[in-house]
């Protein structure tokens, strides 16, 4: 049980550092990004762009997490915490997104975080 709380604690952890890391890149070095970024007023690349930066946080979250819990629900379980976090930023900012970027980034965080369990503990791997 503890190592399944650590794990999920650690998964959290993990994609909140990548994707804060990822977002370096474009935040510096795409000034019209740079420009989107306080309005939220992103073109179609520059969500895309975001999405894709959310899912390797998200597969990496759950790699870690399955690391360290030595199993593979660790990830589903971080994926669903992030969910149930960004589900009231999601709502406050619906406007802001069109509803494909809002389901597509809040359906990945609990799936992206199993597949990243799944790479670091395959199904049928006994724990």
């Amino acid at each position: 049980m503890l190592r399944t709380m650590c794990g999920v604690a650690a998964g959290v952890v993990t994609w909140m550092a990548a994707v804060t890391l990822l977002n370096f890149a474009p935040r510096f070095g795409w000034p019209a990004y740079r420009a989107a970024e306080p309005t939220f007023d992103f073109s179609l690349a520059m969500m895309i762009m975001r999405l894709a930066m959310s899912a390797a946080s998200s597969v990496l979250s759950g790699y870690v997490a399955a690391s360290i819990e030595r199993g593979g629900r660790t990830g589903w379980i971080a994926g669903i915490i992030l969910l149930l976090l960004f589900i009231p930023d999601h709502v406050r900012r619906w406007a802001h997104f069109p509803i494909w970027y809002h389901l597509l980034f809040l359906v990945s965080l609990p799936l992206l975080g199993w597949v990243g369990s799944r790479l670091r503990s395959p199904a049928g791997v006994a724990r």
